[in-house]
């Protein structure tokens, strides 16, 4: 039977209309004193109005530091209402919002100030440290607000050599009145960083009509209205947590809650103290919630919709029986290209597919990777995407013009992953063609890995590879294959030690191999299918089997036992 079509559906806004800044101002005066934004369960929610008036201080506060249209400024903080206001501030001012991963440090950091060559960063003071060891090495920064968790920010504890700091309480000024700044739906929204495969990570640069446009699809997907309450534990780096939640949440008045991260044992408990009707599930945390003990309150919350990317399929039934949640919900979509896939409401998906083309607004093809020729349905093709209407995908990369030609060879963005197509329509996600890693529901350039592990002074050479994950969800777990220099000596154990100073937790490889030498094509470029072929063998030294400890894991558990 031939699958369901998507529905058409209209956009909420008028397409200039589409910019973020403008949807608030509209929500602040039409849903004023409706509920949108709250921190945990616990407590009130800002209104739809209070917060217009808190990011238009904060807006007035940047432009006294000299943010301006067009400037670029870093966001490096956890989950707080605080990043939500930051973040819609700067649009307002017709910035542009670059979020960063609060794992990164070193080399990971320096590479994305330095890309989006930005002057004004906004950072937690927990992270101060790493920004004044790279200050030298990131030129193009001015100065630093600096948020904390309570308040009592001292922004001056670290000695910078040039970089101005700003306490973020000092940023919020006493006028409440809108910036008045002319942003248009084409103007840059968000520089938003995704893997690298042969390079370092890319800066995909999202206009604010593909910010706005990538939201109206989670709300057409989850038919969401303004009666749902969207939960999100995750990063609001990520787009997930923006675009996927709290972006939705503002187009059709919804309120939105935000806990500070993902926990598999409290998952049950935010779903009562929450109210929450719609959440979403990334990677593996639908099994990590399966996993936990049952209890009485499994049942009885407001759930009604998981949006899950991607579902479990060899728990679902389980897990829909346990917790009563009858709808989920899947897309294939990337930063770059929105959402082509998406599940049409109601449908009964074959297991493994992640949804129907949205054939409204994309045309797609599934080709051989080599020589952009289609490949026949039910082989596994790289997807190829080309959008019906502009402004609803990424423009490009940011500083990298040569990645962006590459990308978009053939007039088609190539999105480097590999899937098939049923007969009936159906699309299935299979692997990536590329050389990137996801993990833990980061994706991880395996370059960006290598480079710091090339550095060692033992290492000759350095192959990263994905090795399976023990859970399903088309995760991985990060290999590194390593040549040593002739005579050298060097213990897996030190190699993660020196990896753990130098790189975010999650790229940390679990597993070690040292290995005579790398297989490689007559033209010396390594061949990393081979390695791949048998990633796991006798040979292959596991960081969690040998009781090895990263810093931020033991961090972790230090906390848990305060």
């Amino acid at each position: 039977m031939p699958a369901p079509k998507f529905p058409p559906f209209n956009l909420s806004f008028e397409k200039h209309d589409g910019v973020l800044g403008r949807v608030l101002e509209y929500q602040a005066v039409h849903r004023a004193q409706r509920p949108f934004l709250q921190w945990t369960g616990e407590g009130s929610a800002y209104s739809f109005a209070e917060t217009n008036r808190i990011v238009n201080r904060i807006a007035h506060g940047l432009r006294q530091l000299g943010l301006k249209k067009g400037d670029i400024v870093i966001v490096m903080m956890p989950n707080s209402l605080e990043f939500i206001f930051t973040w819609f501030a700067a649009n307002k001012l017709g910035a542009v919002e670059a979020p960063i991963n609060t794992a990164y440090k070193g080399s990971f950091l320096e590479h994305q100030v330095n890309t989006a060559k930005a002057k004004i960063m906004v950072v937690a003071d927990e992270f101060l440290d790493r920004v004044y060891a790279s200050e030298e090495r990131m030129p193009s920064l001015e100065a630093v607000v600096v948020w904390s968790r309570d308040g009592q920010t001292d922004a001056d504890r670290m000695p910078f050599k040039r970089l101005r700091t700003v306490a973020f309480a000092d940023v919020m000024s006493t006028d409440e009145s809108n910036p008045n700044v002319d942003v248009d739906c084409r103007d840059l929204a968000a520089i938003v960083f995704t893997s690298g495969t042969t390079g370092p990570s890319k800066g995909v640069m999202m206009p604010h009509a593909q910010l706005y446009f990538f939201s109206e699809q989670n709300v057409q997907l989850v038919r969401l209205s303004e009666d749902d309450c969207y939960m999100t534990t995750f990063p609001l780096f990520h787009g997930n947590a923006q675009f996927l939640t709290v972006y939705p949440c503002l187009i059709v008045g919804a309120r939105c809650v935000v806990y500070e991260r993902f926990s598999a044992s409290e998952w049950v408990d935010q779903l009562w103290s929450s109210g929450a009707t719609v959440t979403n599930s990334l990677g593996v945390t639908q099994t990590f919630i399966h996993s936990q003990a049952p209890t009485e309150r499994d049942k009885g919350h407001d759930l009604r919709c998981i949006f899950a990317v991607p579902t479990a399929w060899n728990i679902l039934p389980a897990f829909k029986a346990r917790f009563g949640v009858a709808e989920f919900a899947e897309v294939f979509g990337q930063t770059e290209i929105s959402l082509p896939f998406m599940t049409p409401p109601g449908a009964e998906r074959p297991a493994g597919s992640c949804g129907v083309l949205v054939d409204q607004w994309f045309d797609v093809r599934l080709v051989d990777p080599d020589t952009d020729e289609e490949v026949p349905v039910g082989d596994v093709g790289e997807l190829l995407v080309r959008h019906k209407e502009p402004w609803t995908i990424s423009i490009g990369y940011f500083g990298m013009p040569e990645r962006t030609l590459d990308s978009t060879r053939n007039l088609w963005f190539h999105t480097g992953d590999g899937l098939r197509r049923d007969v009936d329509g159906w699309y299935y996600f299979v692997d990536r063609v590329n050389d990137a890693l996801r993990r833990r529901g980061e994706n991880i350039s395996s370059f960006e890995v290598e480079a710091p592990i090339a550095e060692h002074p033992a290492v000759a050479e350095c192959a990263v590879v994905a090795a399976p994950a023990e859970h399903e969800a088309g995760e991985d777990e990060v290999k590194a294959c390593i040549v040593l220099n002739r005579g050298a000596t060097l213990t897996p154990e030190t190699l993660i030690a020196w990896c753990d100073e130098r790189m975010p937790h999650f790229a940390v490889p679990r597993y070690v191999e040292f290995m005579d030498s790398l297989p490689k094509t007559p033209s010396e470029k390594i061949q990393k299918n081979m390695l791949r072929k048998d990633p796991l063998n006798e040979r292959t030294w596991d960081r969690l089997r040998a009781g090895v400890k990263l810093r931020d894991e033991v961090a972790r558990a230090q906390r848990r036992r305060d």
